[in-house]
């Protein structure tokens, strides 16, 4: 029976780099990548986005800042994908400030925002200890009318109770009480090692209490920082109570 010959073309590849950015292979992403231009099949935002995403989830956070690079140099354009992804990689790897001149890159590039691309640009905020900047960009997110996730409000959250200003962390705590967004552990994590941190120990067991009655299970952060919040306030037996749980 006669073998059938795989076809190298666009659709193929596209498929092929998809395939390794999921196995994170993110070497065999960049090979197949490479291996487009010089068998001159065209490469697309597609092949593009997934050849970064690849190297995003490997923490290759230079390859994927090379191949917008490279992109830039060409016809090929990045996309709000490409970007996210590139911006992922950097947050990940605590390279804030690229993660922010990324975001700028993309702006001016007049290409669409999206909640992930901003969500992960927060994140690098949080990271960086930029906490203003990172509540500038969940206002620019609020302002272009797109829809806040878990990642942008915890990390705007966390930004804020790392820089000890627990009154903005609970002014973005009430803004997601507005929202269609559920709150879950990470965020109220946030919430309550803000007030934690900001001697509102009253607020913080409050905002324990409140995560409870809401059927969300705590995880080891609000779990510390309620105990945190007992022993300061004088509530040892709460804190064993929850010590207990």
């Amino acid at each position: 029976m006669a073998q059938s010959k795989v076809e190298f073309d666009t659709v193929t590849c596209s498929a092929a780099i998809s395939a390794c950015e999921k196995a994170c292979v993110w070497q065999h992403a960049l090979r197949l990548f490479t291996e487009m231009a010089f068998t001159r099949v065209e490469r697309n935002t597609i092949t593009l986005s997934a050849a970064i995403s690849a190297c995003e989830k490997s923490g290759e956070w230079e390859k994927a800042l090379n191949l917008l690079h490279v992109s830039s140099q060409s016809k090929l354009l990045p996309d709000v994908i490409s970007f996210s992804a590139a911006i992922s990689a950097c947050e990940a790897a605590a390279k804030w400030e690229k993660s922010l001149h990324l975001f700028s890159v993309m702006t001016r590039s007049m290409v669409r925002l999206a909640t992930i691309s901003l969500s992960a640009t927060i994140s690098a905020c949080e990271k960086g200890g930029e906490w203003e900047k990172a509540l500038q960009l969940f206002n620019v997110m609020a302002q272009s009318r797109l829809e806040s996730d878990a990642i942008a409000f915890s990390a705007a959250t966390s930004a804020c109770a790392n820089a000890g200003e627990w009154e903005r962390a609970l002014n973005l705590f009430s803004v997601l009480s507005q929202s269609t967004l559920e709150s879950n552990a990470i965020i109220y994590g946030a919430a309550i090692s803000a007030c934690e941190k900001g001697s509102a120990w009253e607020k913080a067991l409050r905002l324990f209490g409140v995560m409870l009655q809401s059927d969300v299970e705590p995880n080891t952060i609000t779990s510390h920082a309620a105990i945190s919040a007992c022993e300061k306030y004088g509530e040892l037996d709460m804190a064993l109570q929850i010590f207990s749980q």
